[in-house]
């Protein structure tokens, strides 16, 4: 199934919000509760599946839906289709602080990406959104995003979230060491693993933690400078600036008579 040929505009600076435009009987696939509001004329419906093999059965959207349900995503996901004449919008909110990302899935190898398991926003209506294995047991544990991740596959527009501001880099037979859960994307043929930091010292002191992960071959890779659970560990009061003040000794002696 040919994915449908959207129009967008990419709104906001900090928290960006995604304006998707639809031609009559044009749908978008979105995860559910993502949507910001909808023009008169779009409708939604709540489904099993992505619809991107319309024929599939009952059986294959309960597999599909199950898989989803591995990622830590929704069992379902929402079609926004537009029933209206003329063209309608409808708006897609990021989650959280950073930047959403539009990639033309035709534009990439085998037409498809790996996402971590929270990127995906929305797509044109054709898209397939399936689960994908890390193979490497290292990878897997150290990575930073575990061993399921996203496979998006299709010819169309995809959006995906990243925390922070996204940076796309294209490696050309060569390798790049990332800290582990910056990764938001990559092309399929790249190799993925994990690597030690550097030795013991490095490891342990060098606040930079004990693993990297790396990318290696020819291809693209999507990289967020703030992943969510960096954000909130650098916000909570028990994170790394908790006993940061201002460097002062009265700050520490306050931290201890406050607990």
């Amino acid at each position: 199934m040919r994915s449908h040929e959207i129009d967008y505009k990419i709104l906001g600076e900090d928290i960006q919000v995604v304006e998707i435009e639809l031609d009559t009987a044009e749908t978008v696939v979105a995860e559910a509760g993502s949507m910001l509001y909808m023009e008169d004329g779009i409708t939604f419906d709540t489904v099993m599946g992505d619809g991107s093999q319309p024929n599939q059965g009952f059986l294959g959207k309960l597999l599909q839906a199950g898989s989803r349900v591995l990622m830590g995503e929704s069992l379902f996901m929402t079609h926004f289709t537009n029933h209206g004449n003329g063209k309608k919008k409808v708006a897609f909110a990021a989650p959280y602080p950073g930047t959403i990302k539009p990639v033309n899935l035709g534009e990439i190898y085998q037409n498809t990406l790996i996402v971590q398991k929270d990127a995906f926003l929305c797509a044109a209506m054709g898209t397939s959104i399936s689960i994908h294995f890390n193979k490497r047991f290292g990878a897997g544990l150290f990575g930073g995003e575990g061993f399921i991740l996203e496979r998006i596959t299709g010819d169309g527009l995809a959006f995906i979230h990243s925390g922070g501001v996204v940076m796309e880099k294209t490696l050309q037979n060569e390798t790049l060491r990332i800290d582990t859960g910056c990764i938001v994307a990559f092309e399929p043929q790249l190799n993925f693993d994990i690597q030690s930091a550097g030795g013991l010292r490095s490891m342990i002191f060098g606040g930079e933690g004990m693993f990297l992960a790396t990318l290696s071959g020819t291809g693209k890779v999507w990289i967020q400078s703030m992943p969510i659970s960096k954000l909130i560990q650098r916000l909570s009061p028990y994170g790394g600036n908790a006993t940061k003040e201002g460097g002062s000794i009265i700050g520490g002696l306050g931290n201890i008579f406050e607990r």
